[in-house]
């Protein structure tokens, strides 16, 4: 059974220990009210399985199981330059 996963883009932010990295997302919104686009970032901490990603680096991500209390995003690979 093979399901569609939609891969989402961030920035590596920090190493946090062992298989794990920080990865920060940037979102463009419009505000409710005055209609005028916002930029929304948000960050969480993802699953780096052979600790090859470091500061500064563009990866694609997936959401996956909980790996941990705060895991539950995979980084699936490093965004071409």
């Amino acid at each position: 059974m093979s399901k569609s996963l939609k891969k989402t883009r961030g920035i590596v932010i920090s190493r946090s220990g062992n298989k794990t990295v920080k990865v920060s997302v940037e979102t463009r919104r419009s505000h409710p009210f005055y209609k005028k686009v916002v930029r929304v970032t948000w960050s969480a901490l993802m699953h780096d399985e052979h600790n090859q990603y470091s500061v500064g680096d563009s990866v694609y991500f997936v959401s996956c199981r909980p790996l941990s209390a705060k895991k539950k995003w995979r980084v699936v690979g490093m965004v071409a330059a």
